[in-house]
């Protein structure tokens, strides 16, 4: 099983590359990421969070698994000041300003086209998610100041469960 990429990993600066076929390798990795995301525990995952720069995530808001491959972003709609963290950054949660409501499409794991929209965590986490597809980790969404402080923190203390 493939283990979650922390920060400083090249994979999570990467824009990933579109999804050009469905076939056993996407179905399987997609299901392989719900299993990581779950063990980890998580909402969503990226596949560049586990080293793959391929344009798909999977995410669970509440209402069971889903697949988005090749998501673009439609709509986004409001503000909202909310704690986040990152798989990518364990151990640490900033009060992060996103958009209220997003709405994404995309196609599922069995090639159909759907679109996926919400507020409140949904929305948060189809935004975090499409994030790391374009390279852009949680860190990039902080103020310069908080970034920098962030940095230093993570260098100093590092990860939970980091060998030393």
């Amino acid at each position: 099983m493939n283990d979650i990429v922390t920060f400083g990993h090249p994979a999570l600066n990467m824009k990933s590359e579109n999804v050009e076929i469905i076939d056993d390798y996407i179905v399987s990795l997609t299901k392989r990421m719900i299993d990581i995301m779950y063990e980890a525990p998580g909402v969503g995952l990226a596949a560049p969070q586990i080293g793959i720069n391929k344009n798909l995530f999977v995410f669970d808001a509440g209402d069971g698994p889903k697949v988005a491959i090749n998501p673009k972003i439609e709509d986004l709609q409001g503000t909202i000041v909310f704690m986040e963290g990152c798989l990518s950054l364990p151990g640490y949660y900033w009060d992060i300003e996103r958009h209220e409501y997003a709405k994404v499409s995309c196609i599922n794991e069995k090639g159909e086209e759907i679109i996926y929209e919400g507020e409140d965590l949904l929305g948060r986490v189809l935004q975090h998610e499409y994030d790391h597809l374009q390279g852009h980790l949680l860190l990039k969404q902080l103020k310069r100041k908080i970034r920098k402080e962030a940095m230093k923190e993570i260098s100093i203390k590092g990860f939970p469960g980091d060998k030393i």
